[in-house]
């Protein structure tokens, strides 16, 4: 009976693999392309090649988790703009959201970076990302240095993983740590 159950859980394993695939730590970040943004542009990789960095977060405007990260990322966003680092919010929630909801929510938080709708969800996939907030962090050459949560807690944090690995990556090394568990609400792009 035990047997069959392990062998059960394998094989469930092996099934849902797939759908959890994505990138880490090492890895080439997939290829953005056609987001709309709040802003009336539509965004690609191409916007961020000249970049030292990246910081690519998915997010929504209806997760308390990812709400109550707003604040942070704007103050990131203006906090590094001038050091050659790029902020990119994306919302892949086809299923509760859309760019109206997107331009409101950007409008009356004056987001300081481009917030994107990729209504195929198809970037949350290639990417793994499986919650909001979901963050990825990319060197120059467009390869994942982190992936996980922006910081260790909502309230009061002590660690600023998404801080330190920027730091890092524009001080030319590798960030100490590399990937986090993110927290929040599930992406729901089927």
């Amino acid at each position: 009976m035990i047997r069959r159950a392990m062998f059960a859980l394998a094989a469930l394993a092996l099934i849902a693999a797939p759908a959890f695939a994505g990138v880490g730590p090492g890895d080439k970040a997939p290829e953005l392309k056609g987001l709309k943004g709040t802003d009336g542009k539509t965004y690609s990789s191409a916007d961020l090649k000249d970049k030292k960095a990246t910081v690519v977060v998915f997010t929504c405007n209806s997760c308390p988790v990812a709400v109550a990260y707003e604040d942070r990322f704007n103050e990131f966003a203006k906090k590094y703009q001038d050091k050659g680092v790029a902020f990119v919010a994306i919302n892949a929630n086809k299923a509760t959201e859309d760019l109206e909801d997107m331009k409101k929510r950007a409008e009356e938080k004056g987001f300081a970076f481009p917030y994107v709708y990729d209504a195929s969800g198809n970037s949350a996939t290639e990417f793994g990302a499986r919650v909001t907030p979901h963050v990825f962090v990319l060197d120059a050459e467009g390869t994942v240095q982190y992936v996980g949560a922006f910081d260790d807690k909502q309230n009061n944090p002590t660690k600023h993983y998404v801080v330190e690995a920027v730091d890092a990556i524009l001080a030319g090394k590798k960030p100490e740590t590399t990937q986090t568990r993110p927290v929040g609400c599930f992406i729901r792009n089927k």
